[in-house]
C-alpha cells in the first residue's frame, strides 16, 4: 500500500476550491464542488471524495459536465416534479433537486422528485442528510446513464451501473443514513485502490473468463501510476453485491432512476463518453403523515434496542446506519484527511496544469 498522509481538512477544501475556480467555476460553484467532495471524505467515503477531482477537471474540459447549471423544470405536478440537470455539476443541480424536493414535501406531505442529466452526484447520503435536517424520511434511487460497469449476477460482461441506494431517517438526537452502491464495491474504491489505497476483495470483480479478481486494472486495463483511470480500457466488470439481491436492486435503480425520468440508462451504449446521473428520490413529512411523536418515540425505541444486542466481537459494537460516518468525521477533522501519495500527487498534477503550484 502506499503512502498514506494526512492533510487538514480546511487546507483539502480551501485547495480543491482553488482548482475548480482556476477550471473556470464561479467561487460558490467550487466550494460547492469542494465542500461536497471533502464532506465524503470526512464521512469515510473516500472512493466519492477528492480522489475524484482529476475526472472531475477532465470531465469539465471535455464538455462532457458544465458549470454554471440550473435545473429546468419537465413536469410540474405539485407534489411531483421531473427536472433535468442539464449535464450541470452534481453538486450543483443535486442540491437544487432535493431543495425543491423538501419544499414540496413540507408543502403537501410528501413529494417525488425526478431528476436526469446531471453530472456526477458524489456521496447520495449526502442528500438523504440535507431532508434530515428538514425533518424529513426520504429515499432516493440513482443510476449512472451512459456507464456500464456492473455484471449482472450469473453473467460476466457490462450491464449495470454502480446503482447507489440512500434511505434518511430524522430520528432526534439519532438521524439514521443508509447509503451504498448495489456493486459489491463503488468504482471510486477500484480508483482508490488503483492510486495505491485499500486494497479490494479478492472477489470484487470479475474477469471475461469467469475468474474473480481484486486487481482494479481488470476495470481500468493499463494505466500510469499517477493520471486519470479510465474504465473502457479494461475488459473486466464490478460484481453486484450480495449476488441475485444486489443484482436486482441494481436493475431496479436503473428502471426508477433511467428509464422513469427520461435520462436513460447505462446501456446499451456504444462507447463510454459523457455519462449522467439519474436519480428518483422520495420525500415524507412525519409532521404531515400525523405520526411524528409515534414514529420518534418507536423509531428511537428500536434504534436503541438493535444497538443493544452482544457484540459477535467484543469491543465492536452494533452499529446504526451512520454511525460509523459520524465517527469518522470526528476522527478527521481532528487528526486530518488520510490521502493516499498517489491521489494527492494525482490531485497535485491536475492543479499544476490549472496554474496552480502551491497547495497551501
Amino acid at each position: 500500500m502506499a503512502d498514506t498522509i494526512h492533510i487538514p481538512a480546511q487546507q483539502v477544501e480551501h485547495f480543491v476550491t482553488r482548482i475548480f475556480a482556476a477550471a473556470g467555476c464561479d467561487q460558490a460553484e467550487a466550494t460547492r464542488i469542494s465542500t461536497h467532495l471533502l464532506d465524503a471524505n470526512l464521512a469515510g467515503h473516500d472512493s466519492h471524495g477528492v480522489a475524484r477531482v482529476p475526472r472531475y477537471v477532465e470531465w469539465l474540459q471535455a464538455g462532457y459536465v458544465l458549470k454554471g447549471q440550473n435545473v429546468a423544470t419537465v413536469t410540474d405536478g405539485g407534489s411531483f416534479l421531473l427536472l433535468d440537470g442539464l449535464f450541470g455539476f452534481g453538486q450543483t443541480v443535486a442540491p437544487q433537486a432535493v431543495r425543491m424536493g423538501i419544499e414540496r414535501a413540507q408543502q403537501h406531505g410528501i413529494a417525488v422528485v425526478g431528476l436526469r442529466n446531471a453530472g456526477h452526484i458524489g456521496r447520495v447520503g449526502a442528500y438523504s442528510e440535507m431532508a434530515i435536517e428538514a425533518g424529513l424520511l426520504s429515499v432516493h434511487f440513482v443510476n449512472v446513464a451512459g456507464s456500464v460497469l456492473v455484471a449482472p449476477f450469473g453473467g460476466t460482461e457490462r450491464r449495470f451501473s454502480t446503482a447507489p441506494i440512500s434511505i434518511g431517517v430524522p430520528l432526534p438526537g439519532r438521524p439514521l443514513v443508509l447509503d451504498f452502491a448495489t456493486s459489491l464495491v463503488a468504482e471510486g474504491k477500484v480508483l482508490v485502490a488503483s492510486n495505491g489505497g485499500k486494497a479490494l476483495p479478492a472477489d470484487a470483480l470479475i474477469e471475461p473468463d469467469g475468474r474473480l479478481s481484486g486487481d482494479p486494472h481488470t476495470l481500468y486495463g493499463h494505466y500510469d501510476t499517477i493520471g486519470p483511470r479510465n474504465p473502457a480500457n479494461g475488459r473486466g466488470a464490478i460484481r453486484a453485491f450480495g449476488e441475485h439481491k444486489g443484482s436486482g436492486l441494481a436493475f431496479m435503480c436503473e428502471m426508477l432512476a433511467g428509464a422513469l425520468t427520461g435520462g436513460g440508462t447505462s446501456g446499451p451504449v456504444e462507447a463510454r463518453g459523457r455519462i449522467a446521473n439519474g436519480m428518483l428520490s422520495f420525500y415524507v413529512s412525519p409532521k404531515h403523515f400525523g405520526t411524528q411523536a409515534e414514529f420518534e418515540e418507536a423509531g428511537r425505541a428500536y434504534v436503541d434496542w438493535v444497538v443493544a444486542t452482544n457484540p459477535a466481537t467484543e469491543g465492536q459494537p452494533v452499529l446504526a446506519p451512520g454511525d460509523k460516518e459520524a465517527t469518522t468525521k470526528a476522527d478527521r477533522l481532528a487528526n486530518g484527511v488520510p490521502l493516499q501519495r498517489d491521489t494527492w500527487d494525482s490531485i497535485l498534477d491536475t492543479a499544476r496544469r490549472l496554474g496552480i503550484n502551491d497547495p497551501a
